[in-house]
């Protein structure tokens, strides 16, 4: 019986020991996270970065299970204005990001379904802008070789409370703010 409990005890010892977990550090300089804001009924849209200040990916067995990134909102620019000039004032405002009171963004991916075809990697998680937290989903492509993973998705911007503080120019822009990434680790 002795022997039978040593032999349990090392096969699950060897189980838990051959799960190899990894975490994969976020390269904030290479990283960027494009946004695109559009006007609901005109051809016209503003469009920018903003940085990370850190973040990473969680692995076992080779397989992405979770992570964190966090985003500087103090970096929001505007590809469309010289010298960050334009909409970005406004867009570190209170209606929109209230940055004087919430400088971050946080992502944290809780769930990952991994499908084969086309390496596509649907993530489920967490996105908290203004200090309100959504669940969010969205699909990634991950090469494994070059430690990049890269993903589209769009946000419905009330559901974070972003609204403009004109109620007539608020109907006038989309609900959907639209995000690109491209993440080196």
């Amino acid at each position: 019986m002795q022997k039978l409990i040593y032999t349990l005890i090392f096969l699950t010892s060897l189980s838990i020991t051959g799960q190899v977990q990894q975490t994969y550090s976020l390269n904030t300089e290479k990283s960027v996270l494009n946004w695109k804001g559009t006007y609901a009924f005109l051809f016209s849209e503003h469009s920018g970065t903003v940085t990370f200040k850190e973040g990473q990916l969680h692995s076992k067995d080779g397989n992405i299970m979770g992570g964190s990134f966090v985003i500087d909102m103090n970096s929001i620019t505007n590809e469309d204005y010289e010298l960050n000039q334009g909409p970005v004032k406004h867009l570190k405002e209170e209606d929109f990001f209230d940055v004087p009171n919430f400088s971050e963004a946080k992502l944290v991916i809780t769930k990952v379904t991994y499908f084969m075809e086309g390496n596509q990697h649907k993530m489920e998680g967490h996105l908290t802008i203004k200090g309100i937290a959504q669940p969010i989903e969205f699909w990634a492509t991950v090469d494994a070789a070059k430690k990049v993973m890269i993903t589209r998705f769009k946000i419905d911007r009330k559901r974070w409370g972003i609204t403009y503080n004109n109620k007539l120019k608020n109907h006038a822009i989309s609900d959907a703010i639209e995000f690109e990434a491209e993440l080196f680790f």
